[in-house]
């Protein structure tokens, strides 16, 4: 261990400004529902976890498919489009607000951080962004979307990516950085037995 001084003095930490979107003990009341009542639920009463979400202000589309495991911050902050599917173990961290559009797949133990530090603030000040993932687009397995980040509609982004940009629409993206890659081809019905 180094004798250097710290370029942060977590004493000076102050949140006071952020506002949650609802008081503490709702807050606290949210947490106690999804720590009990999601992990309980059996995979199938998936219209029961979208009842409690909407309970609590999300908006949730129609025919959403979201697993037992999957945890959201603050759900009156989330939006999910029609037929789009949360995976297990999918962490919504939602201190901003988190917009996915419809017919979207986040796969399992997928990351969305709406949430960050400022490193040039002595007192590690937080900075929180929205994301917005579009129509049709796909956040593969073990993947950490930042704060701030658009994810373009029909985009793919690859298993175990990190992003921290904005990914194009209707592209193949992946890596730590990620970065588009190659084109997502559309399938032509017709052709497909």
């Amino acid at each position: 261990m180094t004798n250097d001084q710290p370029f942060v003095d977590l004493r000076k930490y102050d949140q006071s400004w952020f506002d949650r979107g609802r008081p503490s003990w709702y807050v606290l009341l949210w947490w106690f529902v999804q720590a009990i009542a999601f992990p309980l639920t059996p995979q199938p009463l998936n219209i029961l976890r979208c009842a409690l979400l909407r309970l609590f202000g999300a908006r949730i589309g129609k025919g959403v498919l979201i697993r037992p495991t999957a945890r959201f911050t603050y759900p009156w902050k989330v939006t999910i489009g029609n037929y789009s599917w949360i995976g297990d173990n999918v962490v919504l961290y939602s201190l901003d607000q988190i917009h996915i559009g419809e017919h979207c797949v986040v796969s399992q133990k997928s990351y969305l951080c709406t949430g960050t530090h400022d490193l040039q603030d002595p007192a590690f000040g937080l900075k929180t962004a929205s994301i917005t993932i579009e129509n049709g687009a796909w956040v593969a397995a073990d993947c950490f979307v930042g704060p701030g980040v658009q994810i373009g509609a029909n985009a793919v982004i690859g298993a175990r990516s990190s992003v921290f940009t904005n990914m194009p629409s209707g592209q193949v993206c992946w890596g730590s950085p990620c970065r588009a890659k190659t084109a997502r081809l559309k399938l032509d019905p017709s052709t497909t037995p």
